[in-house]
This record gives C-alpha cells, sequence and structure tokens, in this order.
C-alpha cells in the first residue's frame, strides 16, 4: 500500500494520559481491504503496549495481503495460515472497535495473540461474508431406493455442481472434496433437529433434478428427516482452519461485548493463557439471517489453561460442537531415557506441536492399571523434538515402576471456571465439557442440548483430554429439552473414557454438587453416571413434558455404574416414567434417596 494512503489511514500517537505510555493508533474506516493497514500498524509499533481503535464502520478482510506464517493451532489442523492480526510478546494489547463489523473472507485467521501479558478486546462483530458450510433443505426421502433431494441454500452461500458432485465454498481456488461431518437443524426454532443423528454424506452420485433440486444416492443407516436443514463443514483434515481469536501463552485477558458470528473452526480458543473472561458477548449467526452454522466447532475451548476463567452473560448459538471445552492434555510415555527423563508423545493429530509442559511445571504421573494421579515431580528441562515428541528432565527421580505408555498430566495448568448467565442453545454437542480438577461453579445459565447438556468425560483414549473433577457445583440452571439429538445423553452425563489396561472401574471423577436446577423436557434421563463418588443432587425441579415423545422411553431417570456416595434428596418430579433409578450392586450400597417428591428408589 502506498505510504500516502497509510498515513490517512492510520494516526498514531502517544497517550498523554496513560501512565504506561500506550501507543494509541486510530483507524480511520476505509470500504477497500484494510488487511495492510492493520498488519503494518501493528508491525510499526514503537513500544510494548498498543491500543488499536477503529472508526465505527464495517470493514473488510482479505488474506492476500496478510501476515503468513506457520501455526500450531490445537483442536485444528497446523499449517500456514493468513493471520490478519497477529499480536506477538506485548506486554499490553487492546482492540477497540467502537461496534464495528470485521468481514473476513476465504481462508484467513482473523486474530492470534502470543506471549502477551494482558489483552483486551471490546465492541466488534467478527463475521464472514461468505461462510464456510453446505446447508440445504431436505425435501424428501426414500429409504427402500436408497436417496434423498435436498434444495441447497444459495442467498450468501457458496457451492457448486459439476461430474455429479456438489463442491463448496469454492473460494479462492479452495474446496472441500467431501461433505464431512453433516448435522441436521429445524427451520422454525433454528436449533438441531428433534432425534438428528450426525451423519458423513458420502453419496455414490448426486443428480440434478431441475429447479435447484439435488438427489443423493445414498444408502444410510439412518436418513435425515424431511424439512430439515442439512448443514456439512466439509472432510475433517480441512474444516478446522483456525478460530477466530487464538490466544496462546497470555495473560489477564478480557473480551467484552464482542460477538462471532462465523468462525472456520473454533470461535474462541486459549491455549496455556491464564485470567480469561468472555463477558457480555456471543457465539451466534445473525439475528434474521438464512444461516444456521456460527462457528464449525466449539464456541469456546480452553486448553490446558489456570487462574481463573470466567464466561458471562454470554449467548452461544449455532456452533457445531460443543459450547465450552476445558480441559488439560495427557501424553504418553514413549520412551524412559533415564533416571529423570522421558520422552513424552502427543496422541491426537489436531494436538500435535501443543507444549505440554515447560520448566517449572509440576506433573502428575498416572501409572496403569489405576487412573488415579499420582507423584507429582517438576520439569527442570525441556527438549522439543518435533510436533509429536518432546524429551522433559524432572528434578527429582522418575517412578521407579514407570513403564512405556504410562500417562502424564500436568499439574499447574488447569484452571478455576465460572459459567454464569449464559444462554448456550440450538447446537450440535454438549453445552459444557469440562475436565478440570480445581473448582468448577455453573449457575444461573438457560441450557438446551442435542447431546447431554453437561458432559464430564476426561479421555486417557482418542482426544487424550484430563482430567478428572474434584470440586464441581451447578445450580440455579434452567434446561429445557435436553439430549434432544438421535444418540442416548443425559442432562448431566459423567463417563471416563480410559484406554487399553486402565482400571474400567475404579473411580474417576468426584464431588459434585447439582441443585436448585429447573429441568423440563420430554426426555427421561437426567443423570448418567460411571465411576463418580459423591454427587449431591439436591433441591431440584424436574418436570416431565408432552410436547415430544421420549427417544429412549425405557431409560430411567438416574442410572449409576461403579459409583460411590451418592445422594438424590429433597427433589420434585412431575412426570410419569416407570423407571426412576437404576443402580448397580456397587452403587446402590452407598446410594442415599430420601425426601424426594415424585420420585421412587
Amino acid at each position: 500500500m502506498h505510504k500516502l494512503s497509510i498515513y490517512l489511514l492510520i494516526l498514531v500517537f502517544l497517550s498523554a494520559f496513560d501512565s504506561n505510555a500506550t501507543e494509541v493508533i486510530q483507524i480511520k474506516h476505509s470500504k477497500d481491504d484494510i488487511t495492510s493497514t492493520v498488519r503494518e500498524a501493528i508491525a510499526n509499533a514503537k513500544g510494548k503496549d498498543i491500543k488499536l481503535v477503529f472508526e465505527k464502520g464495517v470493514y473488510k478482510f482479505l488474506p492476500e495481503y496478510a501476515l503468513s506464517r506457520f501455526s500450531f493451532i490445537t483442536n485444528h489442523g497446523n499449517g500456514y495460515k493468513y493471520v490478519a492480526f497477529r499480536f506477538e510478546d506485548f506486554e499490553s494489547v487492546e482492540v477497540e472497535g467502537n461496534g464495528s463489523e470485521f468481514i473476513f473472507h476465504g481462508k484467513i485467521a482473523p486474530f492470534q495473540f502470543e506471549n502477551c501479558k494482558k489483552i483486551e478486546v471490546k465492541n466488534l462483530i467478527v463475521d464472514w461474508d461468505i461462510p464456510f458450510v453446505f446447508e440445504a433443505e431436505v425435501l424428501k426421502v426414500n429409504k427402500e431406493d436408497n436417496w434423498y433431494d435436498v434444495k441447497p441454500l444459495k442467498d450468501g452461500y457458496s457451492w457448486s455442481f459439476q461430474n455429479n458432485n456438489i463442491t463448496f465454498p469454492n473460494i479462492d481456488g479452495f474446496s472441500f472434496q467431501e461433505f464431512g461431518h453433516t448435522h441436521f437443524f429445524d427451520p422454525n426454532t433454528k436449533s438441531t433437529f428433534y432425534g438428528s443423528w450426525n451423519l458423513h454424506p458420502n453419496p455414490e452420485k448426486v443428480e440434478d433434478l431441475g429447479n435447484g433440486v439435488y438427489r443423493f444416492h445414498e444408502k444410510l443407516k439412518k436418513y435425515p428427516s424431511v424439512g430439515a436443514i442439512m448443514a456439512s463443514k466439509g472432510g475433517k483434515n480441512e474444516n478446522r482452519y483456525a478460530p477466530a481469536f487464538q490466544v496462546m501463552n497470555s495473560k489477564n485477558i478480557t473480551y467484552d461485548k464482542v460477538v462471532v458470528h462465523h468462525a472456520l473452526g473454533m470461535a474462541y480458543l486459549f491455549e496455556r493463557s491464564e485470567n480469561i473472561k468472555i463477558v457480555n458477548s456471543g457465539v451466534y449467526t445473525r439475528d434474521g439471517s438464512g444461516r444456521y452454522i456460527s462457528s464449525t466447532a466449539d464456541a469456546t475451548h480452553f486448553a490446558n489453561c489456570k487462574g481463573d476463567i470466567l464466561i458471562e452473560n454470554c449467548r452461544i448459538e449455532g456452533m457445531l460442537d460443543d459450547g465450552t471445552n476445558v480441559h488439560g492434555t495427557y501424553v504418553t510415555v514413549d520412551e524412559i531415557i533415564d533416571e529423570y527423563t522421558v520422552r513424552i508423545a502427543l496422541q491426537h493429530f489436531e494436538q500435535l506441536g501443543f507444549r505440554f509442559a515447560d520448566v517449572g511445571d509440576d506433573v502428575w504421573f498416572i501409572q496403569k492399571p489405576s487412573p488415579k494421579r499420582g507423584a507429582v515431580n517438576e520439569v527442570v528441562k525441556t527438549k522439543f523434538i518435533n510436533e509429536k515428541y518432546t524429551e522433559l528432565t524432572f528434578k527429582n527421580k522418575l517412578p521407579n515402576n514407570l513403564s512405556k505408555e504410562d500417562i502424564l498430566e500436568n499439574k499447574t495448568w488447569n484452571p478455576v471456571f465460572t459459567m454464569r448467565g449464559c444462554r448456550v442453545t440450538k447446537h450440535r454437542a454438549r453445552n459444557v465439557m469440562i475436565k478440570t480438577p480445581l473448582k468448577i461453579v455453573i449457575e444461573d445459565n438457560y441450557f438446551s442440548s442435542d447431546m447431554s447438556s453437561i458432559g464430564l468425560r476426561g479421555e486417557i483414549f482418542k482426544w487424550y483430554e484430563s482430567g478428572a473433577v474434584e470440586d464441581v457445583v451447578i445450580r440455579n440452571n434452567h434446561f429445557v429439552d435436553c439430549a434432544h439429538g438421535g444418540a442416548d445423553h443425559a442432562v448431566l452425563w459423567v463417563s471416563p473414557l480410559l484406554g487399553d489396561g486402565f482400571n474400567q472401574e475404579e473411580i474417576y471423577d468426584r464431588n459434585i454438587v447439582f441443585e436448585n436446577n429447573t429441568i423440563e423436557g420430554f426426555n427421561n434421563r437426567i443423570v448418567w453416571a460411571d465411576r463418580l463418588e459423591g454427587l449431591v443432587f439436591k433441591g431440584n425441579t424436574i418436570i416431565q413434558t408432552n410436547n415430544r415423545e421420549a427417544l429412549y422411553p425405557d431409560a430411567p431417570l438416574f442410572e449409576f455404574t461403579n459409583s460411590k456416595d451418592t445422594k438424590i434428596i429433597k427433589n420434585t418430579y412431575k412426570g410419569d416414567v416407570n423407571s426412576h433409578i437404576k443402580a448397580d450392586k456397587i452403587s446402590n450400597e452407598s446410594l442415599k434417596v430420601k425426601r424426594n417428591k415424585g420420585i421412587k428408589k
């Protein structure tokens, strides 16, 4: 961009009123691509404290002149990304949008923050001109002849039909070669469709029937419902390009009045960061738009964070995965190098490049067959080998009986988590998926879910997400029509997923208080728990509705396996489920059910 143009767009000055001498950069509105202006403004910052102030308006960001850099992004695809806002090694960063809309185009990562000591983002909207999804209305289904007819949505979408196949989004030379993960939404409510299942369509042929209608020839175990809106996000190796906001190794982070209408992955992603607030913000499609999908993955995601995390007064809808996922990371012992050193391995392909531990971190050793957190040792040296393997040297000797493929979990990087006053609805998967041993408080929220509303699942398998919870309070929430997708789920679902060689009966999660909540819905299951000790289910009101048929009418209200010290006290149930409580022998020995109305043991 010409120097004069940049000068006219940017006015840089030192604030006379800021004791920290924050450099304030005024961004004047322009209808042209603003990417170069932002890149140059950040690159030419004179100090380590910076504030970008945008004149209110609609701004366009294109990848052509964005910063290109190789990025490791946990739970996304690693690789070279085009980044619009890249902040690294700043003492403080502020982005004031003044109500502006940032409209992104194509494959671009909006924001990356790394090694910043203070971050504030306020008063802005993130969206894409053309979303990276395919959406279509299901018109007919013929299970006998193995086809279904759809009418793709056109307004604001990009797709094409060639060689008996549909590709999308066909932007700047990029197209998905498969539909990939697909879910179904109700056009009347924009929520996920009652009883629907995830699909990965792979039609043998797509036939053009005319009038904008296409026939998918494909044999499926589960067919979509007529009237549903099909939403596809492309193949799994490509459908998580980057989050709207990625924060790495930073702290003291605040998002206030920030809304993400679309993202090519998660909306907010935090890695090894501490003290995070997302307040008065949201992830949802524009009101009145024909779009159904906001972020193509989790709305918010926290990997190995610490300090306090707060999500408050937020509206979260339309994403194709969890409302929030809070977890640590399990790694396996790949090799014992010496008495103090091990080589560890990351296990999931979307975790490659993630920094599991650093010097000064305390680490738990988890040794088969027990999933319990065992010996603690401090890391004194790290040696990064490649994106999968790292050598860790510890202050004290390794456990004598440590073996290859035992598990390590980072003790230092776990957060205290609070979600309060939020509305989380109209999306695939769980409202809250949470795994941290420190205090968890989930209160005063409105939840409606496709799968379980609140999931507690440490995984020493597949995703390798730690860890076991030890202090959870879930209170004063309103749960409505939870677990309304096709799979069998519960409002509260506790189900650790442990790999081969681990004791599948040993207690894993502990100490959950579920109190003073209101639960309304047509499904039976309220709590479904495995290997849980110390659940107190108290003072809740459960109202069984008849607006839909129960998807699993024989399921009990409560089901416990290998659990201990469960208390169901002073609750009220209104409904006609025959089986109220199902408990195996171990769970039944310490189960206490008393002073309830309408609940039978």
